[in-house]
């Protein structure tokens, strides 16, 4: 199997091509002829993710962020993009990143996270999901629910007292669709980071605001886009170690080995 293969299979659950003209998603580093020995599923390319890989044998990384997001000039060691790129290629480790095109899929991102919600009755308009809550509460009870159910502290903007039954999501730096989840019905908002001018106005609104972390709203979708290979690979009956980063996000580049 090769990384060549791997990327067919992706792009036939999640097509690269419906990425945003802005986005750098695809085969960013390594040889599509690469023979894969195991993938390591994250959120981004870090030092620990990359040392991680190496200890479970993966010669491919499969992430949601992409690096050289912005147009890059030179790969040096200077830089921290840099650096992963020179890292990576060292190992021999081949990168593929599934960034808008993810975010917007079904059963991508977006629908993770709802799911991870226990959101019922979902519906969703390209990059934002509005769901029923299993139990209409208060936006303060709705607060602690979110961090238990996202295993992250949440942060709320607004009138911890106001009723919420239908929530609508956008993870991510997707604080400003939040007017497009209110035309879908939401009552409330959830996403990874919000801006302030945005709190502002859903203040303003009477929409309470949640505000979950960038790494603990997207970290469920890339583990389904892990499980949807998994199953891709299961009706070929191809036998390939696959598996999910245990990496910490923001652990520094010299920080211990990660256990796994």
């Amino acid at each position: 199997m090769t990384v060549q293969n791997i990327y067919d299979l992706l792009d036939a659950v999640v097509p690269f091509d419906t990425q945003e003209p802005y986005d750098n998603s695809g085969l960013l580093v390594g040889s599509p002829a690469a023979e894969v020995t195991g993938i390591l599923f994250a959120l981004d390319v870090t030092e620990p993710v990359i040392r991680e890989a190496v200890s479970l044998g993966a010669n491919l990384i499969i992430t949601h962020h992409p690096l050289m997001f912005d147009p890059v000039r030179r790969v040096t060691d200077e830089t921290f993009e840099g650096r992963m790129a020179m890292r990576l290629i060292r190992e021999g480790i081949s990168l593929i990143a599934s960034h808008t095109c993810l975010d917007q899929a079904p059963g991508g991102i977006n629908d993770a996270l709802a799911e991870c919600c226990a959101l019922l009755d979902v519906r969703g308009d390209g990059f934002v999901r509005v769901g029923t809550l299993p139990e209409p509460m208060k936006a303060g009870e709705l607060k602690e629910y979110l961090s238990a159910a996202l295993d992250t502290d949440v942060r709320l903007m607004g009138d911890p007292e106001l009723p919420v039954a239908r929530l609508g999501m956008c993870s991510g730096a997707g604080s400003s669709e939040w007017e497009a989840c209110v035309r879908l019905g939401a009552e409330a908002f959830l996403s990874g980071e919000v801006k302030h001018h945005l709190a502002l106005a859903m203040a303003d609104a009477g929409i309470p605001c949640f505000e979950c972390g960038h790494f603990a709203t997207e970290r469920p979708g890339i583990f389904a886009l892990a499980d949807a290979l998994q199953s891709a690979l299961n009706q070929v009956q191809y036998n390939l170690g696959i598996f999910k980063s245990k990496a910490d996000a923001y652990a520094s580049a010299s920080g211990p080995e990660q256990a796994v």
